[in-house]
């Protein structure tokens, strides 16, 4: 299988505190990938980089064949422009932990702004693909609601479709169920659980670990900027290798 994301020697900090020490990591194409660490290890530092909403200080990331935020000149990377650093983040869905909705729209008015104002899709042909988003996670009653009228798992299933609206090659999710009522968590769950079914590429920053067990390809377990093990969800979740990945499942099993 191809590599649908390649992440070459990435290095990032905030002032003096280093907060990706060289990740090195491949995401095949259809493959889910869980990332796993303790608040602070830079998970969700990783997934903001692979769209670009932080720059990397040196390394690379690529996304379907095409280097992510940069073009390579000879030997070195210049930025891309705004304008076209927006069009590739159309093709990475990002979900957030806090939703992200605006407010002062309808679910629908926020699947479709999106594919009109980016994509320059026809309002009647985004409506009715945003409908059967709306469908697909079980919120096609939803429509004409405002996020305020939703719960919170209802509002990040509509982030979801959201995300999907611009039909990406690669959806990233950080800690998508973190900020919701337990009771709650389970249908977000189940909602990604059908797109991993779909054959979607996913990059899921979760602290879930029986979700991790059962649908990820790959197991990625972060540490201090690192990414200390890596393997099949059997291999890292029942038999870690390295002491800190059995130290910290130790306190989340």
């Amino acid at each position: 299988m191809s590599a649908m994301v390649e992440i070459r020697s990435v290095h990032k900090s905030f002032g003096a505190t280093e907060v990706l020490r060289g990740i090195d990591l491949e995401v095949a194409a259809g493959e889910v990938t869980v990332v796993l660490g303790p608040s602070g290890s830079g998970k969700s530092t990783l997934l903001r980089t692979i769209n670009h909403l932080e720059q990397v200080d040196s390394g690379w990331i690529s996304v379907d064949g095409a280097l992510v935020g940069y073009r390579r000149s000879g030997d070195r990377l210049y930025e891309l422009r705004e304008r076209e650093i927006l069009k590739q983040r159309t093709g990475i869905g990002f979900v957030f932990q806090n939703f992200n909705l605006f407010p002062h729209l309808t679910v629908l008015e926020n699947l479709v702004e999106a594919p009109i104002a980016v994509q320059r899709r026809p309002r009647k042909e985004a409506e009715a693909a945003a409908r059967r988003l709306l469908t697909r996670v079980g919120l096609a009653e939803k429509a004409d609601a405002y996020p305020g009228q939703l719960s919170g798992g209802q509002q990040q299933r509509v982030a979801i479709a959201r995300a999907l609206a611009l039909e990406p090659t690669l959806l990233l999710f950080d800690e998508p169920t973190s900020a919701l009522d337990p009771e709650l968590v389970g249908e977000v769950l189940d909602v990604i659980r059908d797109l991993a079914h779909q054959g979607t590429t996913m990059i899921v920053v979760t602290h879930e670990i029986g979700f991790a067990r059962e649908v990820a390809d790959t197991v990625v377990f972060m540490d201090g900027g690192r990414i200390v093990e890596q393997g099949p969800p059997g291999q890292v979740l029942d038999h870690p290798r390295h002491e800190r990945t059995r130290s910290f499942l130790s306190k989340v099993l």
